[in-house]
C-alpha cells in the first residue's frame, strides 16, 4: 500500500518536473530591474518581466532559470515607453527614427498641414511595423477652421489644401456632414482650432455656436473633439461645448482665485490636457545656443540644426518673444524658470485635483525636436517643482488613458503591450536620467537606435 503512494507520488513529481522543464520560453526577459511601471505605484526593485510575442505575460520576483533572451536589469530601470501626445511631422520618414530612439512608441498627430488622408495612412503604415525603427501612430482628424483664420494664415502653406489637409467651416449647417464623413476614418477625434493665434498678429476666433455645434456632432457620431486653444476665454469655449481635450496648455493662465467658474467648468468633466511646454523653450533657443551643446541631442541632430540658433529673423523672433511676455504678461524677469514655474503650479494643481495631464511638445515647430524634446517637455516640468513618479505617469498611463488605449498600452502590466524603455540612472533622483537610455523595447522587440 505504501509502495503504491510512494509510486504515485513519484510519478506526480516526474510530471510536474517535466511540465516545468518544457514550458515554452518566453521571447524575452528582463531580469532583476527596477520596475517604475507608469500608474504612479513607488518603483519596485528586484523584478522580472516576461515576455511572450508582442504581451507582457509575467511580472514577478522569482528567480530567472532561462538564460537565453535576458536582460540583465541589475542596477537599472524599467519604465514604459513614452508617449509625445502632440506631434506635427512634414518629414516622418526621417522623424519617426529619431522619436523611437528617444524611447517615444507612441505618438499623437493633431493634424497639419501635410496631414492627408493619404500621408495619414503612410504614418500608420510605418508606425505598424517592426523593421524600421517607428513608434506608433494615432492621429486627429484633419484640422476644423475658418478661412483665413489658425493656422492656414498663422503658418502659411500651400500644403493647406481645403477638403484634403484642412476643412473650412463656413456656416454650421454644413458641420453635421462634415463630422460624419472624418468620423469614417481610423481617428481617435476631431482636431477643432478655435483660437486666434499663439502670438500676435491675431486673428478671429471660431464662433461660439461653431464650436457647439462641432461638439454636439462629434458625440452624436461617437468620436472626440480635441481643441486647439491657447488662452482662457477659449478655454471657456471649448468647456461650455463639452469638448473634454484640451492639447495646449501654455497660453491659459488660471487665477486660483478669481477664476471660480472656470476652474468649476474644468472640474465637472473628465478633461485631458496637453502640457506643451517647449512651445515657450522653443522659442527661446535661438538665445541659447549652449541648449544645443549636450551630447543627447548633438549625437542625433546635425549642424543644419545649429545653423538656425544663428540666423537673425530667429533671434530677432526670440527678442520679440521675450517682448511680449514683458509687456503683455508682466514677466519682468522673463527666464526659463520664470517663464515656465507658474505655468507648472497650475499643472501640478491641475494634476492633484485630477484632470488627466498628458504629456506633448508640439514637434514640428522650431527647435521642438522630435524625440529629445519630450525629455525637455519632462525637465521643464521638474523645474517647475512636479515630481518624477507624476511626470513619467503624465507622459505614459495618463497619454493613454486620453487615447482610450489604457486597456493595453501605457504602463507595465501584465496583459499589456511590451512597449517599455530601460535605463541605466534613476529617473526618480532626476528626470534628466529618462536621457540615459540603454534599450527600447516596442511591440515586445528589441528596436534599432541611431548610432
Amino acid at each position: 500500500m505504501h509502495f503504491m503512494k510512494l509510486t504515485k507520488i513519484i510519478t506526480l513529481f516526474l510530471i510536474t518536473a517535466c511540465a516545468v522543464d518544457n514550458e515554452e520560453p518566453y521571447d524575452l526577459i528582463i531580469s532583476n530591474v527596477t520596475l517604475i511601471d507608469g500608474t504612479g505605484k513607488e518603483a519596485v526593485k528586484n523584478t522580472s518581466i516576461y515576455i511572450r510575442g508582442n504581451q507582457i505575460a509575467a511580472i514577478n520576483s522569482e528567480k530567472v532559470k532561462q538564460t537565453a533572451n535576458v536582460i540583465d536589469g541589475t542596477d537599472r530601470y524599467l519604465v514604459p515607453g513614452f508617449f509625445d501626445c502632440h506631434v506635427h511631422t512634414s518629414t516622418f520618414k526621417e522623424d519617426f527614427p529619431r522619436l523611437l530612439h528617444y524611447g517615444v512608441t507612441t505618438i499623437f498627430v493633431p493634424g497639419g498641414s501635410t496631414c492627408s488622408d493619404e500621408y495619414y495612412a503612410q504614418m500608420r503604415i510605418m508606425g505598424a511595423q517592426d523593421s524600421v525603427p517607428s513608434p506608433r501612430v494615432f492621429h486627429t482628424s484633419q484640422h476644423f477652421t475658418m478661412e483665413g483664420r489658425h493656422p492656414v494664415k498663422t503658418y502659411a502653406s500651400s500644403n493647406w489644401v481645403e477638403g484634403e489637409t484642412v476643412f473650412f467651416l463656413r456656416d454650421t449647417a454644413q458641420i453635421a456632414a462634415l463630422v460624419r464623413k472624418v468620423s469614417q476614418s481610423p481617428i481617435k477625434g476631431i482636431k477643432l482650432t478655435l483660437e486666434d493665434g499663439p502670438a500676435p498678429p491675431f486673428v478671429e476666433r471660431m464662433p461660439q455656436e461653431f464650436v457647439n455645434k462641432v461638439a454636439d456632432e462629434a458625440r452624436k457620431a461617437g468620436t472626440e473633439v480635441f481643441a486647439h486653444v491657447s488662452d482662457n476665454i477659449e478655454l471657456a469655449m471649448a468647456l461650455e461645448a463639452g469638448i473634454q481635450n484640451i492639447i495646449h496648455y501654455t497660453g491659459v493662465d488660471i487665477d486660483w482665485e478669481k477664476d471660480q467658474e472656470l476652474i468649476a467648468s474644468i472640474n465637472q468633466g473628465e478633461l485631458s490636457w496637453v502640457t506643451t511646454l517647449m512651445i515657450d523653450k522653443g522659442f527661446l533657443y535661438a538665445l541659447h545656443p549652449e541648449w544645443m551643446e549636450i551630447p543627447e541631442i548633438a549625437e542625433i541632430y546635425d549642424s543644419e540644426e545649429i545653423e538656425k540658433l544663428k540666423n537673425p529673423v530667429n533671434i530677432r523672433k526670440a527678442k520679440e518673444f521675450l517682448d511680449f511676455l514683458i509687456n503683455d504678461y508682466g514677466i519682468k524677469d522673463p527666464t526659463l524658470e520664470n517663464i515656465i514655474s507658474p505655468q507648472v503650479s497650475d499643472i501640478k494643481r491641475l494634476y492633484e485635483s485630477e484632470v488627466n495631464m498628458v504629456l506633448g511638445t508640439d514637434t514640428g515647430n522650431d527647435f521642438i525636436f522630435p524625440g529629445y524634446s519630450l525629455h525637455e517637455e519632462m525637465q521643464l516640468l521638474e523645474l517647475g517643482g512636479m515630481d518624477p513618479l507624476d511626470i513619467i505617469k503624465m507622459g505614459t498611463l495618463n497619454a493613454s488613458r486620453m487615447l482610450k488605449v489604457s486597456d493595453r498600452l501605457g504602463s507595465i502590466e501584465e496583459g499589456k503591450i511590451a512597449d517599455m524603455v530601460l535605463l541605466d540612472k534613476n529617473p526618480l533622483e532626476s528626470i534628466q536620467n529618462t536621457l540615459s537610455i540603454n534599450t527600447v523595447i516596442k511591440n515586445g522587440k528589441i528596436q534599432k537606435r541611431l548610432n
